[in-house]
């Protein structure tokens, strides 16, 4: 039976986040919540029935903010800024991110400062637990006034517009309100703003890229430590009162973390017994690591916040006033996502070193040249290391900070945006990279300990995830092709939370 996560706009946790996309958990709304809601909404009515001028209720949008617009109009102007803000191109978003989206975007509703009706929030939450998920294509987002573009694609379908996929087929939202039981809303003063002002598909992608990149940091940490026992690493490098003198948290999080894990190893060393020093992809591991870590945490920490934020213009207050404000502005995740691109870059980038350690037959401790059975009639890995040095290449490009953009829209009136999904699209495209290099070295590293027979030096921890390597990719006994290999463990360490929940 799925669990019910109930949405109160301040508690939801990424973790939870991922329940629900992953269709683990339904979700509903807090009674403190719904009593949030009507208090907002009240106040929005008490306002209009005064006759007070409301950004974007009885009044255009962005440059067009001074035409007043009459009573009987006020509906039609927010069905309208759905369908004139509907404007995206490009692949759609995977569903997972467009049930990310809406999860954050009722959260953000459930706050109770953004003058929308319950039924409104409702649907949406029924969209969620029906499975009706709206198609969002995923350019067209500036990152300021919010993700106007995507997030008006996934809230035409709450009126019957738009488009969307429901048990496996792609139709027009009418149907796929119809045939999931569920009828439109027609929105009133101020709703159609609250639904579409916000950061909520930058922060969709970030939620989801942030679990992913914690499993990936993991499994960097873990390769490092299979290759450190397939080179005979020095572990003097990671001593506790060495790496204390320069006290970066993460960086001792690191290095604790790979003693850990190679505890009771029999192929590591101690400096001077086979030489004083390794190269930096394997001293500094610590220290490149833990540094990738911080951008990590950094990103964390700002995904957390806007996950329970509200980030709608103008803002209902509790006082009863509305204030127009910026906090549709996407900088804050922005600068968190291009901060994690470079992170996720270095945990890529230092793992292909070390995977061209262990091919090089000039650096690899005399295993044998390219980690071939029989080198010279066979290639061995060389051209995985050709794969990963392009993918590093690659996501050097993609790290191009998107947040130091910044382009005028609306005549000038929204003369400074973020670029936040742009940034946040490229991250997740990092990290879906870095996947793939990190399970090239690890598909060496397992190689390399087969040819020099070494699995039984190995400490239990490694032992254990090496076994788990070779469930996608056993040793190689002559030359193959090994593209679906690497795919396939990719796959497994962005999605498997083994690392989370075994090993640390």
């Amino acid at each position: 039976m799925k669990s019910i996560i109930e949405l109160d706009g301040t508690t939801l946790t990424r973790q939870q986040i991922e329940e629900i996309v992953k269709g683990q958990a339904t979700v509903a709304l807090a009674t403190e919540s719904l009593e949030r809601i009507r208090l907002s909404r009240e106040r929005i009515e008490k306002r209009l029935a005064e006759g007070q001028t409301i950004y974007g209720v009885n009044t255009g949008f962005g440059k067009l903010s001074n035409i007043k617009i009459e009573e009987e109009d006020i509906e039609l102007l927010q069905l309208n800024l759905l369908r004139s803000d509907a404007t995206g191109v490009g692949e759609p978003f995977p569903t997972d991110v467009v049930r990310a989206m809406m999860v954050l975007r009722a959260n953000a509703l459930a706050r109770g400062f953004s003058g929308i009706r319950e039924e409104t929030v409702q649907l949406l939450l029924n969209l969620i637990n029906k499975g009706v998920h709206p198609i969002v294509p995923s350019q067209g987002s500036v990152g300021a006034s919010g993700d106007l573009a995507p997030l008006s694609h996934l809230a035409l379908v709450l009126v019957g517009e738009g488009k969307a996929e429901f048990n496996g087929e792609i139709m027009s939202g009418s149907d796929a309100l119809k045939q999931a039981g569920l009828t439109p809303v027609r929105l009133q003063a101020k709703e159609g703003l609250a639904l579409v002002n916000g950061t909520q598909a930058m922060t969709g992608i970030g939620v989801l890229t942030v679990n992913e990149a914690e499993r990936i940091g993991l499994a960097a940490d873990m390769a490092a430590s299979l290759t450190l026992e397939a080179l005979k690493g020095i572990t003097s490098a990671f001593d506790p009162a060495l790496l204390a003198v320069r006290p970066h948290p993460e960086l001792e999080l690191v290095g604790g973390r790979i003693r850990k894990w190679l505890d009771g190893s029999k192929r590591v060393t101690k400096q001077g017994e086979i030489r004083m020093q390794d190269a930096y992809s394997l001293r500094c591991i610590p220290q490149v690591h833990g540094a990738s870590w911080q951008s990590f945490f950094y990103a964390q920490d700002r995904v957390q916040t806007e996950m329970n934020a509200t980030t709608d213009n103008p803002i209902v207050l509790e006082s009863g006033e509305v204030l127009s404000g910026g906090h549709f502005h996407g900088q804050p995740i922005a600068l968190a996502m291009d901060f994690l691109k470079i992170g996720v870059c270095e945990w890529a980038n230092i793992s292909e070193r070390r995977t061209e350690r262990m091919v090089n037959p000039q650096l690899n401790e005399g295993l044998p040249p390219f980690l071939a059975t029989n080198p010279g009639i066979e290639c061995g890995l060389m051209i995985a290391q050709y794969t990963a040095a392009s993918i590093v290449s690659e996501n050097k490009v993609l790290a191009h900070p998107s947040s130091v953009d910044s382009i005028p829209t609306s005549g000038n009136q929204e003369d400074h945006v973020s670029m936040g999904t742009t940034s946040a699209r490229q991250v997740r495209q990092i990290v879906h990279n870095a996947a793939r290099v990190i399970a090239i070295e690890l598909i060496c590293a397992s190689q390399a300990i087969h040819l020099d027979k070494a699995e039984e030096q190995l400490s239990p921890t490694t032992s254990k995830f090496l076994k788990k390597v070779r469930e996608f990719c056993p040793p190689l006994l002559a030359d193959q092709p090994i593209g679906d290999e690497i795919e396939a463990l990719a796959k497994y360490l962005l999605l498997s939370n083994d690392l989370v929940n075994e090993y640390v």
